[in-house]
Protein backbone atom coordinates (compact mmCIF):
# COMPACT_ATOMS: atom_id res chain seq x y z
CA UNK A 1 0.00 0.00 0.00
CA UNK A 2 1.79 3.09 -0.93
CA UNK A 3 -1.35 5.12 -0.27
CA UNK A 4 -0.07 8.81 -2.47
CA UNK A 5 -3.00 10.84 -2.65
CA UNK A 6 -2.80 9.46 1.46
CA UNK A 7 0.19 11.85 2.51
CA UNK A 8 -1.94 14.76 3.51
CA UNK A 9 -5.40 14.81 5.08
CA UNK A 10 -7.57 12.50 7.03
CA UNK A 11 -8.67 8.76 6.85
CA UNK A 12 -11.90 7.82 8.35
CA UNK A 13 -13.12 4.30 8.87
CA UNK A 14 -17.12 3.85 9.64
CA UNK A 15 -17.34 0.46 11.02
CA UNK A 16 -13.51 0.24 12.58
CA UNK A 17 -14.79 -2.90 14.87
CA UNK A 18 -16.36 -5.48 12.73
CA UNK A 19 -13.49 -7.44 11.05
CA UNK A 20 -12.55 -5.90 8.22
CA UNK A 21 -13.02 -2.43 9.36
CA UNK A 22 -10.60 -2.96 12.06
CA UNK A 23 -7.99 -5.02 9.93
CA UNK A 24 -8.31 -1.35 7.26
CA UNK A 25 -8.21 1.03 10.72
CA UNK A 26 -5.39 -0.58 11.93
CA UNK A 27 -3.23 -0.52 8.83
CA UNK A 28 -4.32 2.89 8.18
CA UNK A 29 -3.11 3.79 11.75
CA UNK A 30 0.30 2.05 10.97
CA UNK A 31 0.85 3.54 7.70
CA UNK A 32 -0.34 7.19 8.21
CA UNK A 33 -0.08 7.29 12.18
CA UNK A 34 -2.90 7.54 14.76
CA UNK A 35 -3.18 11.27 14.33
CA UNK A 36 -4.46 11.04 10.92
CA UNK A 37 -6.81 8.11 11.18
CA UNK A 38 -10.45 8.57 12.27
CA UNK A 39 -12.59 5.48 13.90
CA UNK A 40 -16.50 6.13 13.57
CA UNK A 41 -19.00 4.02 15.25
CA UNK A 42 -21.17 3.49 17.95
CA UNK A 43 -18.91 3.26 20.58
CA UNK A 44 -16.88 6.11 19.17
CA UNK A 45 -16.71 9.91 20.78
CA UNK A 46 -18.61 11.40 18.38
CA UNK A 47 -21.10 8.36 17.99
CA UNK A 48 -22.47 6.86 14.72
CA UNK A 49 -24.95 4.92 14.82
CA UNK A 50 -26.24 3.13 11.44
CA UNK A 51 -29.76 3.02 12.47
CA UNK A 52 -29.85 6.46 12.99
CA UNK A 53 -29.30 9.73 10.94
CA UNK A 54 -29.00 12.37 13.59
CA UNK A 55 -25.79 10.99 14.93
CA UNK A 56 -24.61 10.06 10.76
CA UNK A 57 -25.41 13.97 10.42
CA UNK A 58 -23.29 15.17 13.79
CA UNK A 59 -20.44 12.86 13.32
CA UNK A 60 -19.89 14.45 9.87
CA UNK A 61 -19.97 18.08 11.66
CA UNK A 62 -17.45 17.10 14.24
CA UNK A 63 -15.27 16.10 10.87
CA UNK A 64 -16.21 19.16 8.94
CA UNK A 65 -15.39 20.96 12.16
CA UNK A 66 -11.66 20.09 12.08
CA UNK A 67 -10.98 22.19 8.98
CA UNK A 68 -8.88 18.92 7.29
CA UNK A 69 -9.26 17.83 4.15
CA UNK A 70 -11.15 14.07 4.32
CA UNK A 71 -8.95 11.93 1.68
CA UNK A 72 -10.64 8.77 1.95
CA UNK A 73 -14.04 7.78 3.78
CA UNK A 74 -13.81 4.01 4.21
CA UNK A 75 -17.84 2.89 4.98
CA UNK A 76 -17.22 -1.10 6.11
CA UNK A 77 -20.62 -1.36 7.65
CA UNK A 78 -23.21 -4.53 6.75
CA UNK A 79 -24.78 -6.91 8.38
CA UNK A 80 -25.15 -10.60 6.42
CA UNK A 81 -26.97 -12.36 8.92
CA UNK A 82 -27.86 -11.67 12.60
CA UNK A 83 -30.22 -13.62 15.69
CA UNK A 84 -32.92 -14.66 14.14
CA UNK A 85 -32.96 -14.28 10.96
CA UNK A 86 -31.11 -16.61 8.49
CA UNK A 87 -30.86 -16.14 4.80
CA UNK A 88 -33.51 -17.11 3.09
CA UNK A 89 -33.41 -20.20 0.19
CA UNK A 90 -36.66 -19.64 -1.04
CA UNK A 91 -39.60 -16.85 -1.35
CA UNK A 92 -41.13 -18.88 1.57
CA UNK A 93 -38.94 -17.52 4.37
CA UNK A 94 -39.34 -13.96 2.89
CA UNK A 95 -40.16 -11.57 5.89
CA UNK A 96 -41.00 -7.73 6.02
CA UNK A 97 -39.29 -6.84 9.20
CA UNK A 98 -36.12 -8.93 8.43
CA UNK A 99 -36.14 -7.63 4.90
CA UNK A 100 -36.51 -3.67 6.18
CA UNK A 101 -33.89 -4.32 8.41
CA UNK A 102 -31.66 -6.06 5.92
CA UNK A 103 -31.97 -2.50 3.53
CA UNK A 104 -31.98 -0.67 6.58
CA UNK A 105 -28.36 -2.02 7.73
CA UNK A 106 -26.77 -2.52 3.34
CA UNK A 107 -28.67 0.15 1.88
CA UNK A 108 -29.90 2.91 3.54
CA UNK A 109 -27.62 3.40 6.39
CA UNK A 110 -24.64 3.81 3.97
CA UNK A 111 -26.90 5.93 1.60
CA UNK A 112 -27.23 8.39 5.05
CA UNK A 113 -23.74 7.95 5.24
CA UNK A 114 -23.00 9.50 1.61
CA UNK A 115 -25.41 12.11 2.02
CA UNK A 116 -23.40 13.19 5.19
CA UNK A 117 -19.98 12.70 4.43
CA UNK A 118 -19.45 13.29 0.37
CA UNK A 119 -19.70 16.81 1.00
CA UNK A 120 -17.08 16.78 3.23
CA UNK A 121 -14.60 15.59 0.37
CA UNK A 122 -12.40 18.20 -0.88
CA UNK A 123 -13.22 19.84 -3.89
CA UNK A 124 -9.13 19.42 -5.51
CA UNK A 125 -7.14 16.13 -5.66
CA UNK A 126 -8.28 12.34 -5.05
CA UNK A 127 -10.78 11.46 -2.83
CA UNK A 128 -12.04 8.14 -2.28
CA UNK A 129 -15.65 7.13 -0.65
CA UNK A 130 -15.34 3.23 -0.62
CA UNK A 131 -18.14 0.96 0.47
CA UNK A 132 -18.31 -2.22 1.38
CA UNK A 133 -20.87 -4.00 -1.14
CA UNK A 134 -20.72 -8.06 -1.88
CA UNK A 135 -20.41 -9.90 -5.36
CA UNK A 136 -23.57 -11.38 -4.95
CA UNK A 137 -25.67 -8.12 -4.92
CA UNK A 138 -24.89 -8.20 -8.71
CA UNK A 139 -28.02 -9.30 -10.98
CA UNK A 140 -25.71 -10.17 -13.88
CA UNK A 141 -23.75 -12.47 -11.27
CA UNK A 142 -26.87 -14.24 -10.11
CA UNK A 143 -27.15 -18.20 -11.12
CA UNK A 144 -27.91 -19.41 -8.49
CA UNK A 145 -31.12 -17.70 -6.45
CA UNK A 146 -31.40 -17.29 -2.81
CA UNK A 147 -30.01 -15.10 -0.24
CA UNK A 148 -33.07 -12.64 -1.06
CA UNK A 149 -32.93 -10.01 1.19
CA UNK A 150 -29.18 -9.60 1.38
CA UNK A 151 -28.87 -9.63 -2.32
CA UNK A 152 -31.24 -7.15 -2.91
CA UNK A 153 -29.96 -5.04 -0.09
CA UNK A 154 -26.68 -4.84 -1.47
CA UNK A 155 -27.90 -4.24 -5.60
CA UNK A 156 -29.44 -1.16 -3.78
CA UNK A 157 -26.35 0.14 -2.14
CA UNK A 158 -24.83 -0.43 -5.76
CA UNK A 159 -27.25 1.62 -7.54
CA UNK A 160 -27.00 4.61 -4.37
CA UNK A 161 -23.30 3.94 -5.21
CA UNK A 162 -23.52 4.75 -8.67
CA UNK A 163 -25.86 7.73 -8.57
CA UNK A 164 -24.15 9.29 -5.66
CA UNK A 165 -20.67 9.03 -7.77
CA UNK A 166 -22.20 11.41 -11.10
CA UNK A 167 -23.74 13.80 -8.41
CA UNK A 168 -20.24 13.94 -6.70
CA UNK A 169 -18.18 14.41 -10.22
CA UNK A 170 -20.20 17.60 -10.81
CA UNK A 171 -18.68 19.37 -7.98
CA UNK A 172 -15.44 17.46 -7.44
CA UNK A 173 -14.21 15.74 -10.23
CA UNK A 174 -11.08 14.32 -8.75
CA UNK A 175 -13.13 12.19 -6.32
CA UNK A 176 -14.06 8.76 -6.50
CA UNK A 177 -17.14 6.75 -5.20
CA UNK A 178 -17.07 2.93 -5.14
CA UNK A 179 -18.66 -0.38 -4.19
CA UNK A 180 -15.88 -2.88 -3.47
CA UNK A 181 -16.60 -6.54 -2.55
CA UNK A 182 -14.13 -7.52 -0.57
CA UNK A 183 -13.74 -11.41 -1.04
CA UNK A 184 -14.62 -13.91 1.64
CA UNK A 185 -12.76 -13.28 4.35
CA UNK A 186 -11.86 -14.83 7.63
CA UNK A 187 -14.62 -13.11 10.07
CA UNK A 188 -17.78 -13.62 11.97
CA UNK A 189 -19.81 -12.18 8.99
CA UNK A 190 -18.14 -14.89 6.77
CA UNK A 191 -17.49 -17.92 9.58
CA UNK A 192 -20.93 -20.23 8.51
CA UNK A 193 -20.20 -19.62 4.63
CA UNK A 194 -16.10 -20.16 4.02
CA UNK A 195 -16.76 -24.51 3.69
CA UNK A 196 -17.66 -23.51 -0.61
CA UNK A 197 -14.44 -23.62 -1.94
CA UNK A 198 -13.75 -20.16 -2.06
CA UNK A 199 -10.37 -18.70 -0.88
CA UNK A 200 -10.64 -17.45 2.46
CA UNK A 201 -8.58 -14.46 3.60
CA UNK A 202 -7.28 -13.29 6.78
CA UNK A 203 -8.75 -9.30 7.51
CA UNK A 204 -5.07 -7.82 7.45
CA UNK A 205 -4.93 -9.85 4.01
CA UNK A 206 -7.89 -8.07 2.87
CA UNK A 207 -7.70 -4.84 4.19
CA UNK A 208 -4.14 -4.56 2.15
CA UNK A 209 -5.71 -5.88 -1.05
CA UNK A 210 -8.84 -3.33 -0.33
CA UNK A 211 -6.40 -0.37 0.07
CA UNK A 212 -4.69 -1.28 -2.59
CA UNK A 213 -7.02 -1.53 -4.92
CA UNK A 214 -8.16 2.10 -3.52
CA UNK A 215 -4.54 3.10 -3.61
CA UNK A 216 -4.76 2.80 -7.49
CA UNK A 217 -7.78 4.12 -8.76
CA UNK A 218 -8.34 7.29 -10.69
CA UNK A 219 -11.38 9.80 -11.07
CA UNK A 220 -12.42 7.72 -14.57
CA UNK A 221 -13.32 4.38 -11.99
CA UNK A 222 -15.77 6.07 -9.65
CA UNK A 223 -19.27 5.04 -10.08
CA UNK A 224 -17.87 1.63 -10.56
CA UNK A 225 -18.25 -1.93 -8.78
CA UNK A 226 -14.89 -3.95 -8.17
CA UNK A 227 -13.58 -6.61 -6.38
CA UNK A 228 -10.54 -6.95 -4.01
CA UNK A 229 -8.19 -7.40 -6.66
CA UNK A 230 -9.39 -4.76 -8.89
CA UNK A 231 -11.37 -6.37 -11.13
CA UNK A 232 -15.03 -4.82 -12.11
CA UNK A 233 -17.90 -6.38 -11.17
CA UNK A 234 -21.13 -7.05 -13.91
CA UNK A 235 -23.73 -5.06 -11.94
Amino acid sequence: MTSGFLETGLAVVIGPTGGIGAAIHALLVRTLGPDRVIGLGRSSDPCLDLLDEHSIEQAAQSLKERGQDIRLIFDATGALTWPGHLLEKSWRALDADAMARSFAINAIGPALIMKHFLPLLPRQGKAVFATLSARVGSIGDNALGGWYSYRASKAALNQLVKCSAIELKRARKDAICIALHPGTVATNLSEDFAKSGLEVQRPEQAAERLLGVIDGLSAADTGTFRDHLGKPIEW
